[in-house]
Protein backbone atom coordinates (compact mmCIF):
# COMPACT_ATOMS: atom_id res chain seq x y z
CA UNK A 1 0.00 0.00 0.00
CA UNK A 2 3.03 2.30 -0.19
CA UNK A 3 1.65 3.85 -3.35
CA UNK A 4 -1.02 5.56 -1.25
CA UNK A 5 1.52 7.90 0.28
CA UNK A 6 3.86 8.19 -2.69
CA UNK A 7 2.47 11.57 -3.72
CA UNK A 8 0.02 14.10 -2.33
CA UNK A 9 -1.70 14.03 -5.71
CA UNK A 10 -1.52 10.30 -6.27
CA UNK A 11 -4.44 9.20 -8.48
CA UNK A 12 -4.47 5.89 -6.62
CA UNK A 13 -7.21 3.63 -7.95
CA UNK A 14 -7.94 5.92 -10.91
CA UNK A 15 -5.05 4.28 -12.75
CA UNK A 16 -7.49 1.56 -13.76
CA UNK A 17 -9.37 4.18 -15.79
CA UNK A 18 -6.31 5.52 -17.57
CA UNK A 19 -4.86 3.78 -20.63
CA UNK A 20 -1.32 2.47 -20.23
CA UNK A 21 1.32 4.99 -21.25
CA UNK A 22 3.97 4.02 -23.76
CA UNK A 23 7.49 5.32 -23.93
CA UNK A 24 7.29 7.17 -27.24
CA UNK A 25 8.54 10.70 -27.60
CA UNK A 26 5.21 12.35 -27.12
CA UNK A 27 4.49 10.29 -24.08
CA UNK A 28 0.96 10.03 -25.45
CA UNK A 29 -1.18 7.30 -23.93
CA UNK A 30 -1.85 4.24 -26.03
CA UNK A 31 -5.11 2.36 -25.92
CA UNK A 32 -5.88 0.29 -22.84
CA UNK A 33 -7.52 0.74 -19.45
CA UNK A 34 -11.20 0.97 -18.64
CA UNK A 35 -11.84 3.92 -20.96
CA UNK A 36 -11.51 1.78 -24.06
CA UNK A 37 -13.07 -1.39 -22.73
CA UNK A 38 -16.66 -2.53 -22.70
CA UNK A 39 -19.48 -1.40 -20.42
CA UNK A 40 -18.89 -4.29 -18.02
CA UNK A 41 -15.29 -3.22 -17.33
CA UNK A 42 -16.33 0.42 -16.93
CA UNK A 43 -18.99 -0.63 -14.44
CA UNK A 44 -16.48 -2.79 -12.53
CA UNK A 45 -14.02 0.12 -12.36
CA UNK A 46 -16.70 2.42 -10.93
CA UNK A 47 -17.81 -0.16 -8.37
CA UNK A 48 -14.19 -0.79 -7.34
CA UNK A 49 -13.52 2.92 -6.83
CA UNK A 50 -16.63 3.19 -4.70
CA UNK A 51 -15.53 0.18 -2.63
CA UNK A 52 -12.02 1.58 -2.09
CA UNK A 53 -13.23 5.07 -1.18
CA UNK A 54 -12.38 6.23 2.36
CA UNK A 55 -11.15 2.86 3.62
CA UNK A 56 -8.23 2.54 1.17
CA UNK A 57 -8.18 5.73 -0.90
CA UNK A 58 -8.62 9.09 0.81
CA UNK A 59 -11.24 11.51 -0.47
CA UNK A 60 -8.55 14.04 -1.39
CA UNK A 61 -6.75 11.40 -3.49
CA UNK A 62 -9.95 10.60 -5.36
CA UNK A 63 -10.46 14.27 -6.20
CA UNK A 64 -6.81 14.79 -7.17
CA UNK A 65 -6.93 11.64 -9.27
CA UNK A 66 -9.91 12.90 -11.22
CA UNK A 67 -8.13 16.21 -11.83
CA UNK A 68 -5.17 14.29 -13.28
CA UNK A 69 -7.61 12.26 -15.37
CA UNK A 70 -9.21 15.44 -16.73
CA UNK A 71 -5.76 16.88 -17.46
CA UNK A 72 -5.16 13.81 -19.65
CA UNK A 73 -8.39 14.29 -21.61
CA UNK A 74 -6.71 15.98 -24.59
CA UNK A 75 -4.18 13.16 -25.05
CA UNK A 76 -6.78 10.48 -24.47
CA UNK A 77 -9.06 11.97 -27.13
CA UNK A 78 -6.41 11.32 -29.79
CA UNK A 79 -6.78 7.54 -29.46
CA UNK A 80 -10.27 7.34 -27.95
CA UNK A 81 -12.75 9.28 -30.05
CA UNK A 82 -15.45 9.33 -27.37
CA UNK A 83 -13.02 10.07 -24.52
CA UNK A 84 -14.88 13.23 -23.45
CA UNK A 85 -18.21 11.39 -23.25
CA UNK A 86 -16.74 8.41 -21.36
CA UNK A 87 -14.81 10.58 -18.92
CA UNK A 88 -17.92 12.69 -18.33
CA UNK A 89 -19.84 9.56 -17.40
CA UNK A 90 -17.10 8.43 -15.01
CA UNK A 91 -17.21 11.85 -13.35
CA UNK A 92 -21.01 11.82 -13.12
CA UNK A 93 -20.94 8.30 -11.71
CA UNK A 94 -18.43 9.36 -9.05
CA UNK A 95 -20.76 12.19 -8.00
CA UNK A 96 -23.77 9.85 -7.89
CA UNK A 97 -21.77 7.30 -5.88
CA UNK A 98 -20.75 10.07 -3.43
CA UNK A 99 -17.01 9.55 -3.88
CA UNK A 100 -16.53 13.11 -5.13
CA UNK A 101 -18.76 15.97 -3.94
CA UNK A 102 -20.81 18.07 -6.40
CA UNK A 103 -18.65 21.02 -5.35
CA UNK A 104 -15.73 19.26 -7.08
CA UNK A 105 -17.16 20.23 -10.48
CA UNK A 106 -17.37 23.90 -9.50
CA UNK A 107 -13.74 23.89 -8.33
CA UNK A 108 -12.49 21.89 -11.32
CA UNK A 109 -13.96 24.42 -13.75
CA UNK A 110 -11.51 27.00 -12.40
CA UNK A 111 -8.55 24.71 -13.14
CA UNK A 112 -9.09 24.28 -16.89
CA UNK A 113 -8.94 26.98 -19.59
CA UNK A 114 -11.87 27.69 -21.87
CA UNK A 115 -12.25 25.24 -24.80
CA UNK A 116 -10.02 22.66 -23.08
CA UNK A 117 -10.99 19.00 -23.18
CA UNK A 118 -11.02 18.88 -19.38
CA UNK A 119 -13.61 21.64 -19.22
CA UNK A 120 -15.65 19.89 -21.93
CA UNK A 121 -15.73 16.77 -19.76
CA UNK A 122 -17.03 18.68 -16.75
CA UNK A 123 -19.68 20.53 -18.76
CA UNK A 124 -20.82 17.29 -20.41
CA UNK A 125 -21.09 15.59 -17.01
CA UNK A 126 -23.23 18.45 -15.72
CA UNK A 127 -25.48 19.01 -18.72
CA UNK A 128 -25.89 15.47 -20.10
CA UNK A 129 -26.08 13.54 -16.83
CA UNK A 130 -26.29 15.45 -13.55
CA UNK A 131 -28.86 18.06 -14.60
CA UNK A 132 -31.46 15.72 -16.11
CA UNK A 133 -34.48 14.30 -14.21
CA UNK A 134 -33.80 11.05 -12.34
CA UNK A 135 -30.12 11.51 -13.13
CA UNK A 136 -28.95 9.03 -10.48
CA UNK A 137 -30.82 6.11 -12.03
CA UNK A 138 -29.77 7.19 -15.52
CA UNK A 139 -26.10 7.22 -14.56
CA UNK A 140 -26.24 4.02 -12.50
CA UNK A 141 -27.82 2.00 -15.30
CA UNK A 142 -25.72 3.48 -18.13
CA UNK A 143 -23.24 0.61 -18.07
CA UNK A 144 -25.86 -1.94 -17.08
CA UNK A 145 -24.46 -2.85 -13.67
CA UNK A 146 -22.50 -6.04 -13.29
CA UNK A 147 -25.54 -8.11 -14.30
CA UNK A 148 -26.63 -6.12 -17.38
CA UNK A 149 -30.19 -6.24 -16.06
CA UNK A 150 -32.44 -3.29 -16.73
CA UNK A 151 -33.58 -1.18 -13.79
CA UNK A 152 -37.11 -2.57 -14.07
CA UNK A 153 -35.79 -6.15 -14.06
CA UNK A 154 -33.71 -5.50 -10.95
CA UNK A 155 -36.68 -3.91 -9.19
CA UNK A 156 -38.83 -6.95 -10.00
CA UNK A 157 -36.16 -9.33 -8.68
CA UNK A 158 -35.93 -7.29 -5.49
CA UNK A 159 -39.70 -7.40 -4.99
CA UNK A 160 -39.78 -11.15 -5.67
CA UNK A 161 -36.98 -11.96 -3.21
CA UNK A 162 -38.63 -9.82 -0.51
CA UNK A 163 -41.97 -11.59 -0.98
CA UNK A 164 -40.25 -14.97 -0.74
CA UNK A 165 -38.40 -13.83 2.37
CA UNK A 166 -41.59 -12.70 4.11
CA UNK A 167 -43.10 -16.12 3.40
CA UNK A 168 -40.06 -18.18 4.43
CA UNK A 169 -38.38 -15.98 7.04
CA UNK A 170 -34.99 -17.26 5.84
CA UNK A 171 -32.71 -14.26 6.37
CA UNK A 172 -29.56 -15.99 5.15
CA UNK A 173 -31.22 -16.97 1.87
CA UNK A 174 -32.56 -13.45 1.35
CA UNK A 175 -29.09 -11.97 1.90
CA UNK A 176 -27.65 -14.48 -0.56
CA UNK A 177 -30.21 -13.42 -3.18
CA UNK A 178 -29.42 -9.74 -2.61
CA UNK A 179 -25.71 -10.46 -3.00
CA UNK A 180 -26.28 -12.43 -6.21
CA UNK A 181 -28.01 -9.47 -7.81
CA UNK A 182 -24.55 -7.91 -8.02
CA UNK A 183 -25.82 -4.33 -7.87
CA UNK A 184 -24.37 -2.93 -4.64
CA UNK A 185 -24.82 0.61 -5.99
CA UNK A 186 -28.59 -0.08 -6.20
CA UNK A 187 -29.09 -1.54 -2.70
CA UNK A 188 -30.99 1.59 -1.69
CA UNK A 189 -33.83 0.13 -3.76
CA UNK A 190 -33.77 -2.99 -1.56
CA UNK A 191 -34.11 -0.77 1.52
CA UNK A 192 -36.87 1.32 -0.03
CA UNK A 193 -38.94 -1.64 -1.20
CA UNK A 194 -38.40 -3.54 2.04
CA UNK A 195 -39.78 -0.66 4.11
CA UNK A 196 -42.73 -0.30 1.72
CA UNK A 197 -43.52 -3.97 2.35
CA UNK A 198 -43.36 -3.24 6.08
CA UNK A 199 -45.79 -0.35 5.61
CA UNK A 200 -48.20 -2.43 3.55
CA UNK A 201 -48.10 -5.45 5.87
CA UNK A 202 -47.55 -4.51 9.53
CA UNK A 203 -47.12 -8.16 10.48
CA UNK A 204 -43.95 -8.29 8.34
CA UNK A 205 -42.20 -5.39 10.07
CA UNK A 206 -40.12 -7.42 12.49
CA UNK A 207 -38.93 -9.70 9.66
CA UNK A 208 -38.09 -6.73 7.44
CA UNK A 209 -36.01 -5.00 10.10
CA UNK A 210 -34.31 -8.29 10.92
CA UNK A 211 -33.26 -8.58 7.27
CA UNK A 212 -31.98 -5.02 7.10
CA UNK A 213 -30.09 -5.50 10.36
CA UNK A 214 -28.49 -8.70 9.06
CA UNK A 215 -27.60 -7.05 5.74
CA UNK A 216 -25.93 -4.20 7.63
CA UNK A 217 -24.17 -6.65 9.97
CA UNK A 218 -22.65 -8.50 7.00
CA UNK A 219 -21.66 -5.27 5.28
CA UNK A 220 -23.96 -6.28 2.45
CA UNK A 221 -25.86 -2.99 2.47
CA UNK A 222 -23.68 0.03 3.24
CA UNK A 223 -24.73 2.89 5.50
CA UNK A 224 -24.88 5.28 2.52
CA UNK A 225 -27.22 2.91 0.66
CA UNK A 226 -29.33 2.50 3.81
CA UNK A 227 -29.65 6.28 4.14
CA UNK A 228 -30.41 6.70 0.44
CA UNK A 229 -33.14 4.04 0.63
CA UNK A 230 -34.98 5.78 3.46
CA UNK A 231 -34.52 9.15 1.76
CA UNK A 232 -35.88 7.87 -1.56
CA UNK A 233 -38.90 6.48 0.25
CA UNK A 234 -39.52 9.77 2.03
CA UNK A 235 -39.45 11.57 -1.31
CA UNK A 236 -42.12 9.25 -2.72
CA UNK A 237 -44.55 9.41 0.23
CA UNK A 238 -47.01 11.65 -1.65
CA UNK A 239 -47.34 9.04 -4.40
CA UNK A 240 -47.51 6.21 -1.87
CA UNK A 241 -50.53 7.74 -0.16
CA UNK A 242 -52.56 6.87 -3.27
CA UNK A 243 -52.15 3.18 -2.38
CA UNK A 244 -51.49 3.52 1.34
CA UNK A 245 -53.58 6.48 2.60
CA UNK A 246 -51.79 6.58 5.96
CA UNK A 247 -48.30 6.19 4.42
CA UNK A 248 -46.86 9.33 6.02
CA UNK A 249 -48.08 8.46 9.50
CA UNK A 250 -46.85 4.87 9.20
CA UNK A 251 -43.46 6.03 7.95
CA UNK A 252 -43.05 8.40 10.90
CA UNK A 253 -43.82 5.49 13.22
CA UNK A 254 -41.35 3.21 11.46
CA UNK A 255 -38.35 5.53 11.84
CA UNK A 256 -38.16 5.15 15.65
CA UNK A 257 -38.77 1.42 15.22
CA UNK A 258 -35.90 1.23 12.74
CA UNK A 259 -33.68 2.98 15.29
CA UNK A 260 -34.83 0.57 18.00
CA UNK A 261 -34.19 -2.51 15.85
CA UNK A 262 -30.78 -1.19 14.81
CA UNK A 263 -29.89 -0.51 18.40
CA UNK A 264 -30.56 -4.04 19.54
CA UNK A 265 -28.98 -5.63 16.48
CA UNK A 266 -25.35 -6.67 16.36
CA UNK A 267 -24.39 -3.88 14.02
CA UNK A 268 -25.95 -0.42 14.11
CA UNK A 269 -27.14 1.03 10.84
CA UNK A 270 -26.05 4.61 10.25
CA UNK A 271 -29.44 6.28 9.81
CA UNK A 272 -28.06 9.74 10.37
CA UNK A 273 -29.89 13.03 10.52
CA UNK A 274 -29.69 13.18 6.70
CA UNK A 275 -32.38 10.48 6.76
CA UNK A 276 -34.33 11.03 9.92
CA UNK A 277 -34.95 14.73 9.28
CA UNK A 278 -37.70 13.53 6.94
CA UNK A 279 -39.73 12.32 9.90
CA UNK A 280 -41.26 15.44 11.49
CA UNK A 281 -41.68 13.69 14.82
CA UNK A 282 -37.90 13.49 15.10
CA UNK A 283 -36.86 16.49 13.06
CA UNK A 284 -38.70 18.87 15.36
CA UNK A 285 -36.50 17.84 18.26
CA UNK A 286 -33.86 20.48 18.98
CA UNK A 287 -31.27 17.83 19.76
CA UNK A 288 -32.38 15.16 17.25
CA UNK A 289 -28.76 14.53 16.23
CA UNK A 290 -27.79 13.78 19.82
CA UNK A 291 -30.79 11.46 20.19
CA UNK A 292 -29.57 9.52 17.19
CA UNK A 293 -26.03 9.39 18.47
CA UNK A 294 -27.23 8.03 21.79
CA UNK A 295 -29.27 5.37 19.96
CA UNK A 296 -26.73 4.41 17.36
CA UNK A 297 -23.39 5.61 18.61
CA UNK A 298 -20.76 6.44 16.01
CA UNK A 299 -18.71 3.86 14.19
CA UNK A 300 -16.87 3.59 17.49
CA UNK A 301 -19.83 3.52 19.86
CA UNK A 302 -18.81 6.72 21.66
CA UNK A 303 -21.30 8.54 23.84
CA UNK A 304 -22.44 12.07 22.96
CA UNK A 305 -20.22 13.69 25.58
CA UNK A 306 -17.17 11.70 24.40
CA UNK A 307 -17.83 12.69 20.79
CA UNK A 308 -18.18 16.37 21.68
CA UNK A 309 -14.98 16.26 23.71
CA UNK A 310 -13.03 14.69 20.84
CA UNK A 311 -14.39 17.28 18.41
CA UNK A 312 -13.37 20.12 20.73
CA UNK A 313 -9.86 18.74 21.17
CA UNK A 314 -9.21 18.22 17.46
CA UNK A 315 -10.46 21.75 16.69
CA UNK A 316 -8.30 23.25 19.44
CA UNK A 317 -5.26 21.42 18.12
CA UNK A 318 -5.93 22.66 14.58
CA UNK A 319 -6.63 26.23 15.74
CA UNK A 320 -3.27 26.32 17.53
CA UNK A 321 -1.38 25.52 14.33
CA UNK A 322 -2.26 21.92 13.55
CA UNK A 323 -2.08 20.37 10.08
CA UNK A 324 -5.17 20.74 7.84
CA UNK A 325 -4.92 17.24 6.39
CA UNK A 326 -4.48 15.68 9.82
CA UNK A 327 -7.54 17.54 11.16
CA UNK A 328 -9.63 16.25 8.25
CA UNK A 329 -8.38 12.74 8.91
CA UNK A 330 -9.36 13.03 12.59
CA UNK A 331 -12.87 14.10 11.61
CA UNK A 332 -13.11 11.16 9.22
CA UNK A 333 -11.90 8.77 11.94
CA UNK A 334 -14.66 9.95 14.28
CA UNK A 335 -16.89 7.80 12.07
CA UNK A 336 -20.01 9.91 12.74
CA UNK A 337 -20.96 11.73 9.52
CA UNK A 338 -24.49 12.27 10.87
CA UNK A 339 -23.05 14.25 13.81
CA UNK A 340 -20.74 16.50 11.77
CA UNK A 341 -23.06 19.45 12.33
CA UNK A 342 -21.44 19.52 15.79
CA UNK A 343 -18.05 19.98 14.09
CA UNK A 344 -19.48 22.90 12.11
CA UNK A 345 -21.08 24.50 15.15
CA UNK A 346 -18.02 24.19 17.38
CA UNK A 347 -15.69 25.41 14.62
CA UNK A 348 -17.80 28.53 14.02
CA UNK A 349 -18.08 29.33 17.72
CA UNK A 350 -14.34 28.75 18.24
CA UNK A 351 -13.57 31.02 15.27
CA UNK A 352 -15.61 33.76 16.96
CA UNK A 353 -13.99 33.24 20.35
CA UNK A 354 -10.40 32.92 19.15
CA UNK A 355 -10.81 35.43 16.30
CA UNK A 356 -9.19 32.84 14.05
CA UNK A 357 -10.81 32.45 10.64
CA UNK A 358 -8.43 29.58 9.87
CA UNK A 359 -11.15 27.32 11.24
CA UNK A 360 -13.27 28.30 8.22
CA UNK A 361 -10.53 26.87 6.00
CA UNK A 362 -10.98 23.55 7.79
CA UNK A 363 -14.74 23.55 7.18
CA UNK A 364 -14.21 24.41 3.53
CA UNK A 365 -11.68 21.61 3.13
CA UNK A 366 -14.00 19.12 4.84
CA UNK A 367 -16.85 20.11 2.53
CA UNK A 368 -14.60 19.94 -0.51
CA UNK A 369 -13.49 16.42 0.38
CA UNK A 370 -17.05 15.31 1.02
CA UNK A 371 -16.39 14.74 4.72
CA UNK A 372 -19.14 17.17 5.76
CA UNK A 373 -22.29 17.31 3.65
CA UNK A 374 -24.28 20.39 2.70
CA UNK A 375 -27.04 19.17 5.02
CA UNK A 376 -24.64 19.00 7.96
CA UNK A 377 -23.13 22.41 7.16
CA UNK A 378 -26.62 23.94 7.04
CA UNK A 379 -27.58 22.30 10.30
CA UNK A 380 -24.40 23.51 12.01
CA UNK A 381 -25.02 27.09 10.90
CA UNK A 382 -28.66 26.87 12.03
CA UNK A 383 -27.63 25.70 15.49
CA UNK A 384 -25.21 28.61 15.83
CA UNK A 385 -27.91 31.03 14.67
CA UNK A 386 -30.29 29.65 17.31
CA UNK A 387 -27.74 30.29 20.04
CA UNK A 388 -26.65 33.79 18.99
CA UNK A 389 -28.40 35.50 21.91
CA UNK A 390 -26.48 33.37 24.41
CA UNK A 391 -23.21 33.71 22.48
CA UNK A 392 -23.54 37.51 22.48
CA UNK A 393 -23.15 37.52 26.27
CA UNK A 394 -19.52 36.42 25.87
CA UNK A 395 -18.89 37.53 22.28
CA UNK A 396 -20.51 40.97 21.74
CA UNK A 397 -20.03 40.87 17.95
CA UNK A 398 -21.26 37.28 17.60
CA UNK A 399 -24.10 38.22 15.27
CA UNK A 400 -21.84 40.23 12.95
CA UNK A 401 -19.31 37.39 12.91
CA UNK A 402 -22.05 34.88 12.13
CA UNK A 403 -23.27 36.95 9.17
CA UNK A 404 -19.73 37.27 7.79
CA UNK A 405 -19.16 33.51 8.14
CA UNK A 406 -22.48 32.86 6.44
CA UNK A 407 -21.54 35.05 3.47
CA UNK A 408 -18.08 33.45 3.32
CA UNK A 409 -19.62 29.97 3.15
CA UNK A 410 -22.07 30.99 0.43
CA UNK A 411 -19.38 32.73 -1.61
CA UNK A 412 -17.14 29.67 -1.49
CA UNK A 413 -19.90 27.23 -2.41
CA UNK A 414 -20.22 25.17 0.76
CA UNK A 415 -23.55 26.65 1.79
CA UNK A 416 -26.47 27.40 -0.51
Amino acid sequence: MEVLSSSPRSPTGLALLLPEHNNNKGGRPTTGGSLVRHAKEKEMASVLLSALYADVIRASQISDGFIILLESAKDLAVDILDAVEVLALFVARAVVDDIIPPAFLHRAKKVFPENSKGLQVIETAEKSYLSVPHHAELVERKWGGSTHLTVDEVKKKISDLLREYIESGDTAEACRCIRELGVSFFHHEVVKRAVIFAMETPSSQSLIFKLLDEAAEEGLISSSQMIKGFSRLAESLDDLTLDIPSAKAIFQQLIPKAISEGRTGRRRWHLGSETVHIAPSLASARHAGERLLRCWGGGTGWAVEDAKDKITKLLEEFESGGDLGEACQCIHELGMPFFNHEVVKKALVMAMEKKNDRLLDLLQECFGEGLITLNQVSKGFSRVKDSLDDLALDIPNAREKYISYLEHAKTNGWLS
